[in-house]
């Protein structure tokens, strides 16, 4: 991180911070690792299946969903702001049916069904989940 006299040290705009960007893009395309400059908009990607395209339609405040990262393979998108209420939505690559969603909101409405068909209330059991069942 560099430092600069007018604005103070260079650092990382936070995943609410940063803007969206409705540049089209294809699944080759979308990285392997978070974007730390923008966040990659679901309407600009050219195979967002509906379920993608309306994850946060009824959340409040960011209902559009932003792509985070592939994780163990699976596409992981975000709707909502990063400390909730927000869902996140895993996708196959290869078979955009095949997806499972994990809400994180208030306790009562916190969890998501995995693929290992167990409902995680914990964020980090669900990611534990996809980790267990890879897609390339």
């Amino acid at each position: 991180m560099g430092f600069s006299e007018a604005s103070g040290p260079d650092r990382a705009l936070s995943s609410d911070e940063r803007p969206f960007d409705h540049t089209p893009i294809s699944l080759n395309d979308l990285p392997e690792t978070p974007t730390r400059d923008r966040n990659i908009a679901a309407t600009a990607w050219d195979q967002a299946p509906g379920v993608l395209l309306t994850l946060g339609e009824d959340l409040s405040g960011k209902p559009e969903a932003a792509f985070k990262r592939r994780i163990f393979g699976w596409l992981l998108w975000r709707a909502g702001p990063t400390r909730g209420p927000c869902r996140y939505l895993a996708l196959d690559p290869a078979d955009l049916t095949d997806f499972y969603v994990f809400e994180l909101g208030d306790e009562q409405a916190a969890g998501g069904k995995g693929p290992d068909g167990e409902w995680h209330c914990r964020f980090r059991a669900w990611k534990e989940a996809l980790r267990d069942a890879p897609r390339v």
